[in-house]
Order: C-alpha cells, then sequence, then structure tokens
C-alpha cells in the first residue's frame, strides 16, 4: 500500500465526516421544522438559521463521491452499483428538501404547510439511509470477485443497518437542536434545549445497541480492538459531554461535541475498514482492499495536487461564510414579518 492511497482513503473518510459535521444540522433543523416548532413564525426562524449555508454544506458530499470516483474507482463502481436504490432515495431526499427552501419562501402563508412537509421528510430520508448504507456495509455484503454485489432485501434491511439509520437520524436531529439553540432567541431556543436533555438519554441506550450489535455483526473487534474501543469510548465520552453542556446552558460546546460525535463515528468505520473498502460477505477472498481498488499513481499524484492547492480556498470560504452569519436570528423578527404578511 502506497502512501497516496493511504492519504486518499483518509481523505475521503474526513470529507465524509465533513460532510456529517456540517450537514448534520442541517437535516436536524430541518426535522425541526414540523417537530420543534408552534407556529410559522418558528418555522420561518430555525429555517433562516441554516438558510445561507445549507447548500454550501452539501458539497462535501459531492466532494467526497468525486474524490471516491477518482481516486479509487472500483469502489465507487461496487458501491454505487450495489447501492443503487439506497442512494436512489437519498437523492429524492436531498432534492424535496432543497426545493423546499425556495418553494416554502415564494409560497403563500396558507400553502407553505406542503414545503414544510417535504423539508422535514427530505431531512429525514437522508441521514436515516445514510446509516443503514454505511451499517450495512461494514456488515458486509455479496460482493463476488469481480466486485459485483448481488444482494438481497434482508442484506440492505436488518437489524443493525435499522439501528445504524435510527442513530444517525438522532444523532443529526441532536445536532440540529443544539444549532437552533446557538443560533436563535425566543421560546424556540429553550424547547430546542428542553427536546435535547431528553433525547441525549435516548441516544445513550442507541449507542449500547450499536456497541453490542458492531461485536455481533462486524469483525472490527477482531481485528481493530485497540481502535474500535477508542473510539466507541470517545462517542459516549462526547455524548455525555454535549448532554451536560446543554444541561449547563453551554452552546458552543453542546454543538460542537455534537459535531465531533459524528466526525468520530465515521472515524470508527473508517478506521474498522481498514485495509478494506468493501467487505465480501461471501469469502474475505472478494474483499476490494485499498490496494487494488484505487487509481494509477499518477492520478493519485495530479489530485494530490490540486487538493492541496484548492482545499484552503475553500476551507477560508467556509470559515468566512459562517462569520458573516454568526448572529442569532430575532423572534420578533419573524413575528412581525407574519403580522406584515397577513395583513397585506
Amino acid at each position: 500500500m502506497s502512501s497516496l492511497q493511504l492519504l486518499w482513503f483518509v481523505l475521503i473518510g474526513v470529507l465524509f465526516a465533513g460532510f456529517f459535521f456540517l450537514e448534520g444540522f442541517d437535516f436536524g433543523v430541518g426535522m425541526s421544522v414540523q417537530t420543534l416548532t408552534h407556529n410559522e413564525a418558528e418555522k420561518d426562524q430555525i429555517v433562516e438559521t441554516i438558510g445561507p449555508v445549507w447548500d454550501g454544506n452539501e458539497v462535501w458530499l459531492i466532494t467526497a463521491g468525486g474524490a471516491m470516483f477518482a481516486s479509487y474507482p472500483y469502489w465507487y463502481a461496487s458501491l454505487f452499483s450495489g447501492y443503487y436504490l439506497i442512494l436512489f432515495i437519498i437523492l429524492i431526499g436531498l432534492i424535496i428538501r432543497g426545493v423546499s427552501f425556495e418553494f416554502r419562501h415564494r409560497m403563500p402563508l396558507e400553502k407553505k404547510n406542503l414545503w414544510n412537509w417535504t423539508l422535514s421528510i427530505g431531512s429525514f430520508l437522508v441521514p436515516f439511509f445514510f446509516g443503514v448504507l454505511f451499517i450495512s456495509m461494514i456488515q458486509g455484503m455479496p460482493l463476488d470477485a469481480n466486485g459485483d454485489m448481488v444482494a438481497h432485501f434482508t442484506d440492505y434491511i436488518n437489524i443493525f443497518s435499522i439501528v445504524g439509520g435510527v442513530a444517525v437520524t438522532l444523532l443529526s436531529y441532536l445536532h440540529g437542536l443544539n444549532y437552533i439553540a446557538l443560533k436563535t432567541d425566543g421560546p424556540i431556543r429553550e424547547r430546542a434545549k428542553n427536546y435535547a436533555k431528553f433525547l441525549y438519554w435516548v441516544l445513550y441506550v442507541g449507542e449500547v445497541a450499536f456497541a453490542v450489535l458492531l461485536f455481533f455483526f462486524t469483525d472490527f473487534f477482531e481485528l481493530h480492538l485497540a481502535t474500535t474501543l477508542i473510539f466507541l469510548v470517545l462517542i459516549v465520552a462526547l455524548t455525555v459531554f454535549a448532554n451536560i453542556s446543554v444541561i449547563k446552558d453551554k452552546e458552543l460546546p453542546a454543538f460542537l461535541a455534537s459535531g465531533l460525535t459524528f466526525v468520530a463515528l465515521v472515524a470508527l468505520l473508517f478506521t474498522g475498514l481498514f485495509p478494506r473498502v468493501m467487505i465480501s460477505s461471501i469469502t474475505p477472498a472478494n474483499d476490494l482492499l485499498i490496494v487494488n481498488a484505487s487509481s494509477s499513481p499518477y492520478t493519485l499524484k495530479i489530485m494530490s495536487i490540486v487538493a492541496v492547492t484548492i482545499l484552503p480556498f475553500v476551507l477560508a470560504y467556509t470559515a468566512w461564510s459562517y462569520y458573516i452569519f454568526r448572529k442569532r436570528i430575532k423572534h420578533t423578527d419573524h413575528i412581525n414579518h407574519q403580522t406584515e404578511s397577513l395583513e397585506a
């Protein structure tokens, strides 16, 4: 295994971690539109918190997919063909979620509810089915010697993948609640904290179930005992820290901790996969490995040069955009705006 092959395996993991850290709270806010708010003014208030950043956050997913295509074409081919239907559902979720932002903004008040629902449903579908995808992948899928996957329903949907999907969805929801508490004022801010205080206890149960199923359904503990235990402990520790931060009204630490929980989860999955990129449930001989799934050394070298050149500008722009839109979204502004709309 070359250093460039390892570098791009790590970079793809970093891109997915960045996607879940940034887009995770977007999904949580989207789900909160129909579960946390009490009126249209509050819906507008929390949607405005992600309005300037949600589309930029999705670039991390596009970049991760593009990096996988260019650096690990055999991994890309097996994953995207074998998970075609699940990825199609994810794409539908992203589409209906994306158009909801624009349509709900332009619709009269009495017609907004449809687009509020599509926003929430789309925000639920994406994290849930990403959880199903990644968890079923680490269990092992029926991969033949050519890297082709011929799977059945229970290969995709089983108790472990469902727990994984629920866990990623719940993490996204809590990450969104922490973001809402950080970015708003008024009743919605306190309600988000109260929801989070309760749901963290649900998450503790989910994390225990996930760890137990990880032991029985994967070879992570057998092949990577130390790193698996380290990242599981880190996930629980970050969850406890976020929970305590919510209780103590420390909103920024709570938000950062919930985001870093996603980073630790992605790190757990990628270190458990290593040195594989796809696990075959038929025989280990059919596993797709880093060494035989990557592009040529020349391609990886050119990609590395381009990444090193462009990445600083992307990170600088992302940091600048969050700095520009750092202020809280006031509850009174949306009450006044809704009153003016009704009077008009």
